[in-house]
């Protein structure tokens, strides 16, 4: 070896005995700990962390399967340019009176302008009245009829009669559904509020004023969504929960004046934190 060669040879080791000293190695792994610790913690903060919620945000959810869904609420919607969701149910007198209950060829249809198709049960039965094996029936046999017309599975409930219990919320998140809405009369908090029982500000029947309607679109703010009820505009079967179509037009004005954003329930998914989802 030349004397040049000793030398490099020397200098190597005396840099390689600095760099792996027991004060550099403890040094490097404390670094590495914190620099771990970091990373973990933006991962976690990912994954629980939902998007701020918008002020006038409004949700538009409409049941019972009422023919005037489809003839007049829709058309006036997609003039509005909002969205909602409605829930299709086969009970009542579904099946037979296709002059006052939607046609599964005009769910469709009401899929296909963008629309959210939600799960109202086949049979309309108070849930707490139910074994967990009718409620699963009812379920899936919604589901099942959403996907042989080419809807997909729904993923948002409403319980009818607005009757809720711990074995259907069960049922429903062991079933893929991130929503469920109930009755209430209050606005929904998606930081503190459980997603599967998930309140209305606004019920609306014969006697709701524009009033008390602009008092519940008020609530949206806060970081809370105001979640609006209907069934038939107008609903002739049901008329203790008839809403008459120029009183709607009004509701639906005011919706417009304020700027609010209306939606269907599946939009709200944003608005949760990861272990609600």
């Amino acid at each position: 070896m030349t004397r040049s060669e000793r030398v490099s040879t020397i200098g190597l080791r005396r840099d390689w005995n600095s760099i792996a000293s027991p004060q550099a190695i403890r040094y490097r792994r404390s670094v590495m700990r914190l620099l771990c610790c970091a990373v973990l913690l933006a991962f976690a903060l990912c994954g629980w962390s939902a998007e701020p919620v918008p002020d006038r945000l409004v949700v538009l959810t409409f049941d019972d399967s009422v023919a005037s869904h489809a003839t007049f609420v829709a058309p006036l919607l997609k003039q509005h340019g909002f969205g909602a969701t409605f829930f299709i149910t086969e009970g009542f007198e579904f099946t037979t009176d296709k002059q006052h209950y939607l046609t599964w060829a005009q769910i469709k249809a009401l899929h296909a302008a963008g629309f959210e198709i939600g799960n109202h049960t086949r049979r309309h039965a108070a849930v707490p009245r139910q074994t967990p094996e009718q409620l699963l029936a009812d379920v899936e046999h919604i589901e099942q009829q959403c996907a042989a017309h080419g809807i997909p599975r729904p993923t948002s409930f409403c319980y009818p009669g607005y009757a809720t219990n711990a074995a259907a919320v069960k049922l429903l998140r062991e079933r893929g559904y991130r929503f469920a809405r109930a009755g209430g009369a209050r606005a929904f908090d998606p930081a503190t509020d459980e997603p599967l029982l998930m309140p209305q500000a606004f019920d609306g029947k014969p006697e709701s004023t524009l009033e008390q309607f602009k008092a519940a679109v008020a609530r949206a703010r806060d970081g809370k969504v105001v979640v609006l009820t209907f069934h038939g505009v107008p609903d002739i079967k049901h008329p203790w929960v008839n809403t008459d179509p120029a009183k709607f037009e009004r509701y639906l004005a005011h919706l417009k004046e304020q700027g609010c954003r209306v939606v269907a329930v599946r939009e709200l998914a944003r608005y949760l934190k990861q272990q609600q989802r």
